[in-house]
């Protein structure tokens, strides 16, 4: 029988409804409800406080509003999953016997995998700005000819316009373009010499202009790009330092922080300039490009990440019951 937790306060009608409900599912799906006072505990009260009433059912959590056929669909879902775990679980001596079963090296692999995968996957997104930095590094150290195969890899999954790229090594981080109307800074056109009054040859030598001794050398992703990566993977180890317990966002918030503001960031500048020109001319600065990339990666790893990491709990539940089975069975 499924154990599920109902998060309710005094005087709340929709907590009554709620509760209602579940005891008329009773019969359809079995469970054992405990109802929670979320002002009787200050720390439950943080938690769900705003949000009551709160229903959670094992990994399933479902908050107000829904509906009668929503709060069914998920005891169901709960209750599977619970049956799935217990065939795994309470499978009988003879059977497994009888079917060969052993631990084998996908199990190993599975189980490894289900605790170290945010490991991996910052090691990646860490990896993957490190080379991005590596290439103006090797550039100032010597080796252009490292540094532009860095480039050439970046290019395939990046524009790398130096005038909205970071640069190390120089007189200024970044060199926009003078439609940025940033005041302090050196413009591209002004730092290189090239023209950018021709935009078709102005994207051209941007995206092919790496830097020099002077001005210093760009990373190889454009300023956007460094925010979003870095944004993933600044969540990423405050996801794995929290102990993997920080839950996934609701993705109207995912879509409200991180989809809208590099939206209207990124598309009202491409459709402002040509040959689209359907907005009033406008150049994003380092900062937006900075700020709403940041958010996109930040935030889309806040709604993915936890998600992943209900999927990879079950898996380590499940080949951690086989592990415990096999055991008994060499016993």
């Amino acid at each position: 029988m499924i154990l599920v937790t109902l998060y309710s306060r005094k005087d709340c009608h929709l907590c009554d409804e709620a509760k209602a409900d579940l005891e008329a599912l009773q019969s359809a799906v079995p469970h054992k409800l405990v109802v929670v006072d979320v002002d009787s505990d200050s720390k439950v009260q943080k938690e769900f406080g705003l949000e009551v009433p709160v229903i959670v059912a094992g990994p399933f959590r479902l908050k107000a509003p829904f509906t009668s056929q929503d709060l069914k669909v998920m005891l169901a879902a709960a209750q599977d999953r619970e049956r799935h775990i217990d065939l795994v679980e309470k499978s009988p001596r003879l059977a497994e016997i009888r079917e060969g079963v052993v631990w084998n090296r996908g199990d190993s692999f599975n189980l490894w995998i289900s605790r170290h995968y945010m490991l991996i996957f910052n090691l990646i997104v860490f990896s993957y700005l490190g080379l991005a930095f590596l290439a103006p590094t090797l550039m100032q150290a010597g080796a252009p000819r490292a540094a532009n195969m860095l480039y050439k890899a970046f290019g395939l999954v990046c524009h790398q316009l130096a005038y909205r790229s970071f640069f190390l090594f120089g007189e200024q981080p970044y060199y926009p373009r003078e439609a940025a109307d940033l005041s302090g800074v050196m413009t591209f056109s002004e730092a290189t010499g090239l023209d950018e009054s021709n935009a078709a040859q102005s994207i051209f030598a941007a995206r092919n202009y790496v830097g020099d001794e002077q001005i210093g050398y760009k990373i190889a992703l454009c300023q956007r790009d460094v925010a979003i990566y870095g944004g993933i993977l600044i969540f990423g180890l405050l996801f794995s330092l929290s102990g993997l317990r920080i839950k996934s966002i609701p993705w109207y918030f995912w879509l409200l922080l991180a989809i809208v503001p590099i939206g209207l960031d990124g598309f009202s500048q491409l459709l402002s300039q040509p040959p689209l020109s359907f907005l009033p001319y406008r150049e994003s600065t380092p900062f937006l490009r900075l700020l709403t990339g940041f958010l996109f990666g930040f935030v889309t790893a806040w709604f993915g990440y936890p998600m992943v990491e209900e999927s990879m709990a079950d898996t380590r539940k499940l080949v951690e019951a086989k592990w415990r089975r096999l055991q008994k069975l060499a016993d």
